[in-house]
């Protein structure tokens, strides 16, 4: 169920550019899809965020700052993307804007938050190659040069809101956070309009459906599904999961704007996608560390944004944030709750490593269960 609930979240991101395009046909602009889809989203995140308690005793200083992620860092990006859609065909720009895993293990590596090893250098070599050999050939028929700047843009920006969350990582839920973020958004938006003179709603009636398409589907229900799947498969494997995000967009505009895509795209896309999977990190078998050293970009923090979250919903910076919480509810124990914690983890071990055979333990572990 877990992976099905991540698969069906990373397929609600992937039809986001298929949704734009068809609103786009509808007369709506970019403008105003940005706004609609932020404000739409934002309400009924916010409705969901305050009937399961999520927005409760949050930290102004924790608020600001989610705000500010959305006003300012995923407004860029969403700009960006849509920018970039009215100029390209959503499958180039999915695989182009999929470049944003490789990015965020650069930043993390140049800012000193990761170390370099030999998978990230395979996962940097490997998606370099699958870049070079979708824009080659797109190249060869036609590229639009503003819209790959724009699409390349977008991945930059989605890069340093991952770098920055990370940085910040505002103990708060995760309802709570991508609510605000989309909060911010929508502030962010509502003045653009404003200077444009707009919003102007003039639009086809199909303009509505189209655009509560993206609100719904690609914002608020891709991110409750994500939320909910990696509650049952964890991050790591929910990261690898939301590979399926371009591939859904790829194949969906292929089958209704006959978007074509030669074959070198393809083994260019395909691998593109294989470094997302390469730089997830090895799993631990004695489980997760968690520690002061997690947190605001620890070794599994990094591996986790680094991984290949969904997209377009801001998934990576609002899960992130979230096991970043976990750690500093941890570090907030009194010390008597820690020893409570830490004799119970021990006495766990110990009690493992007895069933195993190891008859050493036992007193240790019959005083820590006393």
């Amino acid at each position: 169920m877990g992976a099905l609930l991540c698969l069906l979240s990373a397929a609600c991101f992937g039809a986001m550019a298929i949704f734009g395009k068809y609103a786009y046909d509808a007369r709506v602009d970019v403008a105003d899809l940005l706004l609609l889809r932020f404000v739409i989203a934002a309400v009924l995140l916010l409705v969901v965020a305050r009937a399961t308690g999520a927005l409760r005793n949050l930290p102004r200083r924790s608020i600001a700052g989610a705000l500010a992620m959305g006003g300012i860092g995923y407004a860029t990006q969403a700009g960006l993307f849509f920018g970039a859609l009215e100029r390209m065909d959503a499958s180039l720009l999915a695989l182009i804007l999929y470049a944003y895993p490789t990015l965020v293990m650069l930043g993390a590596i140049a800012l000193g938050r990761e170390r370099a090893s030999v998978r990230r250098v395979v996962a940097l070599l490997v998606a370099s190659a699958g870049t070079v050999l979708v824009l080659g050939a797109a190249a060869a028929g036609g590229l639009d040069a503003l819209g790959t700047a724009m699409g390349f843009g977008a991945a930059i920006a989605y890069t340093v809101y991952i770098l920055v969350g990370d940085r910040l990582g505002p103990a708060i839920p995760p309802l709570a956070l991508a609510a605000l973020v989309c909060t911010g958004a929508a502030g962010t938006f509502a003045v653009v309009s404003a200077v444009r003179g707009g919003p102007n709603l003039d639009f086809d009636a199909a303009g509505w459906g189209w655009v509560s398409a993206i609100a719904v589907v690609s914002t608020v229900a891709a991110i409750v599904l994500f939320f909910a799947g990696v509650a049952r498969v964890g991050p790591s494997t929910a990261s690898i999961l939301s590979t399926l995000e371009p591939v859904v967009t790829v194949a969906l505009a292929a089958l209704v704007f006959h978007d074509s895509l030669g074959a070198v795209q393809l083994a260019g896309g395909a691998l593109v996608l294989s470094a997302a999977v390469i730089i997830q990190p090895i799993k631990d078998p004695r489980g997760p560390r968690r520690g002061p050293s997690a947190v605001g970009g620890g070794e599994q923090f990094g591996d986790a944004a680094a991984g290949g979250f969904g997209a377009q919903g801001f998934a990576a910076g609002v899960e992130a944030a979230a096991y970043d919480a976990g750690v500093v509810a941890e570090q907030q124990e009194s010390p008597a709750e820690q020893g409570e914690r830490g004799l119970a983890v021990f006495a766990e071990v110990s009690l493992e490593a007895t069933s195993e055979g190891d008859q050493a333990v036992v007193p240790d572990a019959d005083r820590c269960r006393q």
